[in-house]
């Protein structure tokens, strides 16, 4: 006996939104899919105007409260952190939670809220993890306590931030500087908690890696925010660690050390690289069977 596929809801309908409903309406098509989407629901309705797709008008609400009414299994924010601090308690009562945009948990105050909800209401919060890459094998040492020291380098073409003041500012002045030349411009560099509240669009990456890194977190792991003008075809997310020493003998240490690049490809001004959207589809997939609390899936 087939079992009952799981009902979706999606709060947020630009680019990563509209391919997940693109992804699950196509393996609906074809009765591959264990997933239904019931509602749709964006801040602004002009986008479903512009949407030059087929889409089923009916699963548009009006309210994110209307949304929950039709009674999800799983809610997948991919809207604005914002959206998480407004209605993920609503949305807990109610279903499971993955979330796109986890610099919302940043905010300590929202973090231990949702924590503390998940405990009450027996439900979960899943943060996708995007375009962090070896997030099994650093949550591994997370929980051995070997991890040191983690730091996430991120860099873009500069019209692919979305930057808050007084970030914003910076680059704009900086680009000026360098006129027609092509260049690095260091953003930011520093805690990650600290970034997510100046460029929450951009840094869900960082955001992940601190809440995988728990015995770090948001004020140790550390964040690069870089703008680079050649990088008119690729995202870089740039991870690296440290571990504990090892005594290799008489005198001498050797420390373990970890560097990954990953190169996703990006038009210029995308917020999100290509190959993040289908890492993003794997996260909802795996978000199921875990116990109440934020997991990364």
């Amino acid at each position: 006996m087939q079992s009952q596929p799981l009902r979706i809801g999606i709060l947020g309908f630009g680019s990563l939104g509209q391919f997940i409903y693109s992804h699950f309406e196509n393996e609906r098509k074809k009765s591959t899919s264990n997933f239904e989407v019931i509602f749709i629901w964006n801040r602004s309705k002009d986008i479903f105007t512009n949407y030059d797709k087929e889409l089923d008008q009916k699963l548009i609400v009006a309210t994110v409260e209307e949304g929950l009414q039709r009674s999800p299994d799983l809610v997948i924010e991919v809207a604005h952190p914002i959206i998480v601090e407004t209605y993920a308690e609503k949305i807990l009562d109610v279903a499971d939670l993955i979330i796109g945009s986890p610099t919302a948990l940043a905010r300590a105050s929202v973090e231990n809220l949702l924590r503390k909800k998940t405990q009450e209401t027996g439900h979960v919060v899943y943060v996708g993890t995007g375009a962090f890459w070896g997030a099994e094998d650093i949550a591994k040492m997370n929980e051995r306590n070997t991890l040191r020291s983690l730091s996430i380098t991120m860099k873009k073409h500069p019209d692919s931030y979305k930057l808050n003041e007084p970030l914003h500012s910076k680059l704009i002045e900086e680009r000026k500087k360098l006129g027609d030349q092509k260049g690095e411009i260091i953003i930011y560099s520093g805690p990650v908690r600290e970034i997510c509240s100046l460029a929450p669009n951009n840094v869900n990456t960082m955001a992940v890696g601190a809440i995988i890194a728990t015995n770090l977190g948001f004020d140790n792991v550390q964040g690069c925010l870089v703008a680079d003008s050649s990088l008119d075809d690729r995202h870089i997310v740039e991870i690296e660690l440290n571990g504990p020493e090892t005594i290799l003998g008489e005198n001498k240490k050797l420390g373990f050390h970890l560097k990954t690049t990953r190169t996703n490809p990006a038009q210029v001004g995308a917020v999100t690289g290509t190959a993040t959207f289908l890492s993003f589809i794997s996260s909802i997939k795996c978000a199921k069977g875990k116990t109440a609390g934020i997991h990364v899936v």
